[in-house]
């Protein structure tokens, strides 16, 4: 099989490269910078994505693309339109690429999309599924609802195979952003006032997702369809941070402040959006991958944080 990645130099994609290249598949990448990456990985550099981005020399001789290359979430947004923004780059660039993919005669379209699709938040009892009609909330998820169901009319006008994959929160050796502040703080022996959250999160180990990428590149019953991704265990924020603690061989210090109190102060320095993330739950139903795919994630949440930690540590002490 040969498969182009867009945005191999990414979290994701240097996973997904170095876990295909490992199972003998033909992989080569379009990054926006050069970066160091093996020798024997093919790479093309696309400055720009958006819709007349040239695609064509890349996607020669591909017959798998896996899209991983967005605009994603910016935490210091400077950019007069955001949402002109990210439908350039996540809508326009998706299906520019998408169509010349047709062109290069590519098979498959594996598109990487967002749990954020679904919505931001679920009931305790409840989960995402695969089949919830979507519900985006912001400028990034709008996008990536955008480009999928321009995909979706792609695959029926043009017969090229789509598949797309919403994951939530993913987090594995070398993770940045929030995931990353956590492993700080605890490492650091901070206090934190998340020791009486119970709400239900779920997350996706990179080599869980990278898994199941790998096997909707070519299992037949994935063509034109749908799947979340996770772990297939939930966790609350207590939870998390207790055994991401053990993990680090840190053990979590943790207060136990009311989550209608924690919710309070946060509301009261202007970022409620902190306490939507901490305290409240955001489930997936990962049965239709099983059901469908047989896949079942290889890892477990523990063996994920231990890889997490690991990395985290090795890094912190070369410092």
């Amino acid at each position: 099989m040969r498969l182009l990645i867009t945005g191999i130099n990414g979290f994701v994609g240097k996973a997904l490269a170095y876990e295909s290249t490992r199972r003998g598949i033909q992989v080569k990448g379009v990054v926006r910078s050069p970066l160091k990456l093996p020798p024997e990985l093919e790479t093309s550099i696309i400055d720009v994505i958006d819709g007349e981005t040239d695609w064509m020399y890349a996607l020669k001789e591909s017959e798998v693309v896996v899209h991983l290359a967005a605009r994603v979430h910016v935490k210091n947004e400077s950019a007069a339109d955001p949402s002109n923004e990210y439908r350039t780059v996540n809508v326009d660039g998706t299906l520019n690429l998408a169509r010349q993919a047709v062109e290069a005669n590519v098979r498959r379209f594996v598109f990487i999309s967002s749990i954020k699709v679904n919505g931001e938040s679920t009931p305790f009892d409840k989960a995402f599924t695969a089949n919830d009609i979507p519900d985006p909330r912001n400028p990034y998820s709008v996008s990536k609802n955008d480009a999928e169901q321009g995909l979706r009319k792609l695959a029926v006008e043009t017969g090229m195979e789509v598949v797309i994959i919403r994951p939530p929160l993913v987090y594995g050796p070398e993770v940045k952003a929030n995931f990353l502040t956590m492993m700080r703080w605890l490492y650091n022996g901070i206090p934190l006032p998340f020791g009486a959250i119970h709400n239900q999160r779920s997350l996706v180990a990179l080599d869980n997702l990278v898994d199941l990428i790998i096997t909707c590149l070519d299992r037949p019953a994935a063509a034109n369809q749908v799947f979340l991704a996770g772990d297939g265990e939930d966790l609350s924020t207590t939870e998390l941070l207790r055994r991401l603690g053990l993990a680090l061989g840190k053990p979590a210090r943790m207060l136990p402040v009311p989550v209608a109190l924690f919710k309070a102060g946060t509301a009261l320095i202007g970022r409620r959006d902190i306490a939507q993330r901490l305290c409240g739950s955001l489930r997936v139903d990962i049965s239709k991958a099983r059901n469908l795919l047989g896949w079942n994630p290889p890892i477990s949440v523990d063996e994920g944080l231990r890889r997490t930690a690991q990395s985290f540590l090795a890094a912190t002490t070369k410092k």
